[in-house]
């Protein structure tokens, strides 16, 4: 009897870093990770090696250098899901990267004599990893996708202009994450706890959501052939924390102290404006779409749970912030 073999799927990844390596690295039957071959956009020889090492196939190409991305686009336009984990610049209101992304990967019409009805391009599969902080200062309230974006740094803003982009593109096929602060053993903040920044004290404190590196990277999978056309879906824990008393957890499970409490008034003076505007967003984010409609069960349904399970001499030096 004929044995048949079963084709890998062809994922092409933007931005192979943390998440996307973990996902290669899962064994996880809802993952069914080991069914795929791996691409990875590369900028250079240390970035293709590091990706070889994780399994990784590399592909030569610079967002920020639309020449490059030549033969990336062609292996996009070949791939059965496109992820797209990579940021925008750091700087401006805008995305171009993405834009030359797109322009990379858009069908480029047929030559003359040729059947196009046989040509028409298939709508490409893409996830895109953008950021809960579009939305904003909530003021705590509880919000789901459905919430307007309105992004109050230049950050969050540059997120929205590459949403913007995908929902405006041509052939592709999108699902929207809007991801929290990523946690792991190796993303905790161990550094900001050393160095003894202060936090909001509680009457000030706001509201601050998380999402395990782990349950992000599955979270990432399931969407691309679970997700949606042209849908967003917030991916985060089921924890409604706020902030200070999260870094009292991390402090506890690390065995390092607490930090301070402070007035808002008092903190500002204290903290860089680009860390008092991280802590002056207050919003507790449903995630009953992502459970209804990836089913993604949660590994770590709140950092309390990861800590729980994690050895304090396991907490690396790497911070959130």
């Amino acid at each position: 009897m004929k044995k048949v073999t079963q084709r890998k799927l062809k994922i092409l990844i933007v931005g192979a870093g943390d998440v996307a390596r973990r996902l290669v690295a899962m064994d996880s039957p809802v993952a069914m990770s080991h069914r795929a071959q791996w691409f990875g956009l590369a900028r250079g020889a240390a970035t293709a090696n590091e990706l070889r090492t994780a399994g990784i196939l590399p592909i030569m190409g610079d967002l920020d250098q639309r020449a490059s991305l030549k033969r990336a686009g062609a292996m996009a336009r070949a791939a059965n899901a496109v992820l797209h984990l990579a940021p925008p610049p750091g700087e401006g209101f805008d995305d171009p990267r993405m834009r030359r992304w797109l322009a990379a990967t858009a069908f480029k019409g047929t030559n003359r004599g040729e059947n196009k009805s046989k040509l028409r391009p298939r709508r490409l599969r893409n996830v895109y990893v953008s950021t809960t902080g579009v939305y904003g200062d909530c003021g705590g309230e509880r919000i789901n996708e459905t919430r307007r974006t309105r992004p109050a740094n230049a950050r969050a803003k540059r997120r929205v202009a590459a949403e913007l982009r995908l929902r405006q593109a041509q052939h592709q096929r999108f699902t929207i994450l809007r991801v929290p602060g990523i946690y792991s053993a190796e993303r905790l903040p161990v550094e900001r706890l050393r160095a003894g920044t202060a936090a909001l004290s509680a009457v000030d404190d706001v509201f601050t959501n998380h999402i395990h590196a782990d349950d992000l990277a599955r979270a990432v999978w399931l969407a691309a052939f679970r997700g949606r056309p042209n849908r967003v879906l917030n991916i985060v824990d089921d924890a409604e924390l706020k902030m200070g008393d999260y870094f009292d957890q991390v402090a506890d499970a690390t065995a390092l102290p607490r930090p301070l409490r402070m007035p808002r008034a008092e903190l500002a003076r204290s903290v860089s404006p680009m860390l008092y505007s991280f802590m002056s967003e207050s919003r507790r984010i449903d995630n009953t779409r992502m459970k209804r409609e990836l089913r993604l069960q949660l590994r770590y349904a709140t950092p309390a749970h990861f800590l729980r399970l994690m050895k304090p001499a396991a907490a690396l030096q790497r911070s959130l912030l």
